[in-house]
């Protein structure tokens, strides 16, 4: 028996207490609140224990055909994760062959039996696709970004779309014929203006209310389009969204010629009006997930004009800039980073992890992200663990850092 003791935040309280856990089984055996054994394993003054991180939008790039592991494949994507205090990924399906059905899917999760952390996969939505014989996510890329898995127009998505009815659907929110419309202006952010996020926004929404879809829509970065997902929810849609570290911090108006390929991606940049509405969203509870998006490219595709950020190394590192300066409760962290990443793969966990991730308590997997508030930390580009090599936080100053990561009760290292 395993314990650890100290600070614990969930979604629903905080309190001083200790874990039990069996190491054999990695799940955990009791809780204590309010006690503090001396036998178990405490951390250093500032430290929080969290339920293990879940990153559920990552772009993992290895598939059966290899072409894409050279940016990063599921060994190194594991080992950026836990260098970020994430437990647990779920990973996109825009590969060079993407799984779009139970041959394709099959083959593609036999490639994440590698991993030392667990990987949930997404399935693709594209043209004359149809829904797998078993439970997963879906992923929608609804205009061209990367890969072949998009669709040109509103309702060759929903001839495709009406054959998934009940089914669990996340959306990349870019109308297409807006981005064809742009396709000529001079610059990333014109090419892919607001209004391709916000009326697409309209546009899954009828479909996940006309379909009874399981909805959530990914990496928001609109006020406009956060404003219907708010309205949508009140009416009782059942919608979620995510939000990504990099709509939470930066914007537009800190673009130079010199940095302005490193911060292309999809959606892209907004306004500082469109960051403080991420923000206030978070403390509002209207943001479910805090998901990276993290998209490895190599330096030299991101010179050529790649689309897509670098972001797992960092994750629970900018936990500790939200926490610490953008004034997020913890019990919010523990929600968005936590709870609901894990109620999000819950469906399809293999029945060695119990109850499931992200709640600390008996039957659950014992995953715990260990934050050091009072313990700031310099980001720089050797800390880096996945095979892109760079970030854009490179030589920020982080608040905090991470003190340990536990997966099924095994701490963790990024080697």
């Amino acid at each position: 028996m395993l314990k650890i003791a100290g600070k614990i935040v969930t979604h629903e309280e905080e309190y001083n207490g200790t874990i039990c856990f069996d190491e054999e089984s990695g799940l955990i055996t009791e809780v204590k609140r309010e006690v503090i054994e001396s036998d178990a394993r405490q951390f250093p003054e500032g430290s929080v224990i969290f339920p293990g991180f879940g990153d559920i939008h990552i772009h993992g790039r290895e598939d059966v055909s290899g072409k894409h592991c050279y940016k990063e494949d599921f060994t190194s994507a594991s080992l950026a994760a836990i260098n970020g205090g994430v437990l647990h990924v779920a990973d996109m399906p825009n590969n060079p062959i993407p799984p779009i059905d139970n041959e394709s899917y099959a083959n593609k999760l036999a490639l994440t039996k590698k991993s030392p952390i667990h990987i949930t996969l997404y399935a693709g939505i594209g043209p004359e696709t149809r829904p797998l014989s078993k439970r997963v996510p879906y992923k929608a890329f609804m205009g061209p970004s990367i890969g072949e898995l998009f669709f040109h127009n509103n309702q060759s998505l929903e001839d495709v779309i009406q054959h998934y009815v009940g089914k669990d659907v996340s959306f990349h929110c870019e109308d297409p014929e807006v981005l064809i419309e742009n396709k000529d202006k001079p610059t990333h952010e014109s090419r892919r203006p607001k209004e391709a996020e916000t009326l697409a926004t309209d546009f899954a929404l009828y479909l996940i209310e006309k379909y009874n879809l399981n909805g959530k829509l990914c990496h928001y970065s609109t006020k406009e389009g956060l404003a219907k997902i708010v309205e949508a929810k009140k009416r009782g849609v059942k919608v979620t969204c995510e939000v990504t570290p990099t709509h939470l911090f930066f914007d537009t108006s800190m673009l130079t010629e010199e940095n302005y390929k490193w911060f292309q991606m999809n959606p892209p940049l907004r306004g500082p009006e469109d960051r403080e509405a991420m923000v206030e969203g978070v403390l509002q509870g209207h943001i479910d997930y805090l998901a990276t998006d993290h998209a490895p490219h190599s330096i030299e595709e991101k010179l050529k004009g790649m689309s897509g950020i670098s972001q797992l190394d960092t994750y629970g590192l900018f936990v500790t800039y939200m926490i610490l300066n953008l004034k997020i409760p913890m019990q919010t962290i523990a929600r968005i980073c936590s709870k609901n990443p894990g109620d999000f793969v819950k469906p399809y966990l293999p029945d060695r992890f119990g109850k499931g991730f992200g709640v600390i308590n008996e039957g659950y997997a014992a995953n715990f992200s260990v934050l050091n508030l009072k313990k700031p930390v310099v980001f720089q580009k050797d800390m880096i663990k996945s095979k892109s090599g760079w970030s854009p936080f490179e030589g920020f100053q982080f608040p905090g850092s991470i003190e340990s990561v536990y997966f099924l009760g095994k701490e963790m290292h990024a080697t």
